[in-house]
């Protein structure tokens, strides 16, 4: 999918994640967003394809209620001109600071192209390093300002909360951070080819303000230390310059050139200042280009193919309505058995987050069994089916039953016995049992939280608590889908990729 269609399925997305009360966008919207795109689409299409068709059918339609869902797409596409306003502000900044020196002096050992050559040095070293420090795909500081400042939109006008108003707010707030967490690899390397062009840029700069007032000015060479003396000046300008001597076959002067020109003797600096341009280019300009070079074939390839969180709820409900296959999501209680009152909100909460999913609740898992799990269970599932833990807030969690329960069932694991697309990387903790019997003590139930929280996640999962006796049908929606979505970003980037 590309980069403008996932755009608008990550906005309809937003939408219709966002709007918990469905005051914006209704039942009856979203089913008619689905049949309309069914029928454009065609049995023949793509999942992408009826994603991308139906986010259209969804943004033209909203976008007449709500005028500001459009403008906010506007305005969280990135903005071109802010890659080419850097550039020209960098080869602007290089033309302005070359003071070579100071004067019309140049101190061959202090010049400022030496500086500029030392710190892409240090750049080029941090982005070896980088993908080690911050990630692959991490961005380091400078390219999340880039990025922010490229793809910012202008701030909401205060108008008087009523529902629809709040909605709105909510669907506003929530795009942008939605494209930019699925944005960010595209963005990334986007960023990354400005700031290697504006590096380039910067060098040359500095090069052609080097040359522009060396025809009107005539800059001379000399030098001074406390501790170097001729021969060490001549060792270190060989190698500083070993590529600017390299590039224009000038040689740089031997030993008794450069005691001659110690201050206060000088000399013409013309061929001084070819073999530091030269330098500038072979170490600065032209890495700095094939960097941009390579990083823009990525970002081309990247806004071709963004990669859209297919598996979260939101797209697997889409989906699977429109082939006519519901997905499976199967429950797995431990140690808990669930009220009548509790099944029927829990079976409410599924059926807002997964649509028309086959949901099966199981037999609670006793205590302690470790043979709950058969083989011929476990494949019955099959690879599309959705497996999420349900404990009671009641019980204390413990590492050797509730834990190993959940390393059975496969959380945090992406494959071998109990794993499956998903599953188990989610778990509904039901505190209505709690707040029956402790409603008042708030203290106690953040504490209880806290412990399954911990638990959960040092066995790779995301905690979900709900009360399942008086479900907040939108809040349970938005914390499934925030817990896929982050047990996706928790993937290590080689089993992305197999995926």
């Amino acid at each position: 999918m590309d980069e403008s269609a996932a755009l608008e399925v990550t906005a309809a997305r937003a939408v219709e994640t966002a709007d918990r009360d469905r005051v914006l966008w209704s039942d009856a919207d979203r089913e008619w967003a689905s049949r309309a795109a069914a029928a454009i689409v065609g049995e023949r299409a793509s999942a992408r394809e009826f994603l991308g068709r139906r986010a259209q059918l969804v943004l033209e339609r909203i976008g007449t209620r709500q005028p500001a869902v459009t403008r906010t797409v506007r305005g969280i596409r990135w903005r071109p001109w802010v890659g080419v306003v850097t550039v020209l502000g960098a080869f602007g900044f290089g033309v302005v600071i070359d003071r070579i020196g100071g004067g019309s002096s140049i101190n061959l050992l202090a010049p400022p192209v030496f500086a500029l050559v030392a710190w892409n040095l240090v750049v080029y070293v941090w982005l070896l390093v980088r993908p080690l420090v911050l990630g692959r795909d991490a961005a380091g500081p400078v390219r999340a300002l880039l990025i922010r400042v490229a793809s910012v939109r202008a701030p909401l006008r205060s108008e008087q909360a009523d529902a629809a108003t709040a909605a709105r707010r909510t669907v506003l707030a929530a795009l942008p951070r939605e494209w930019a967490r699925v944005a960010a690899p595209l963005y990334g390397a986007r960023a990354a080819r400005v700031l290697h062009l504006a590096a380039a840029a910067t060098a040359l700069g500095v090069i052609a303000g080097l040359y522009l007032r060396g025809l009107a000015f005539e800059y001379r060479a000399s030098w001074e230390s406390t501790f170097l003396g001729a021969e060490q000046v001549h060792d270190l300008l060989a190698v500083t310059l070993a590529p600017g001597s390299w590039v224009t076959g000038i040689l740089v002067p031997d030993v008794a050139a450069i005691e001659a020109i110690r201050a206060p003797a000088s000399e013409n600096a013309a061929t001084w200042m070819h073999l530091m341009a030269g330098t500038v280019a072979v170490v600065v300009i032209v890495p700095r280009l094939v960097l941009a070079l390579i990083a823009g074939l990525v970002e081309q390839r990247r806004a071709k193919r963004v990669q859209l969180p297919l598996d979260e709820p939101y797209y697997r409900r889409l989906v699977a309505g429109w082939v006519g296959e519901p997905a499976r999501v199967r429950v797995i209680p431990y140690s808990y058995t669930l009220t009548s009152e509790a099944r029927a909100g829990l079976e409410a909460i599924l059926a807002r987050a997964y649509g028309n999913a086959v949901a099966t609740i199981d037999e609670p898992v006793g205590w302690g069994d470790d043979d709950w799990l058969s083989p011929a269970t476990d494949a019955a599932g099959g690879a599309s089916e959705v497996r999420l833990a349900l404990f009671s807030l009641t019980a204390t969690p413990e590492d050797d039953a509730h834990g190993a329960f959940l390393t059975e069932l496969g959380a945090g694991a992406s494959g071998g016995r109990g794993a499956a697309s998903g599953a188990a990387t989610t778990v509904l903790v039901d505190e209505s049992a709690f707040l029956s019997r402790w409603g008042e003590d708030a203290q106690r139930r953040d504490e209880r939280r806290a412990a399954w929280r911990e638990l959960v996640e040092a066995h790779g999962g995301v905690a979900v608590f709900v009360d399942l006796a008086e479900p907040d049908l939108g809040a349970a929606e938005a914390q499934l889908v925030d817990a896929a979505s982050a047990h996706r970003s928790d993937e290590a980037p080689d089993a992305r990729r197999r995926r």
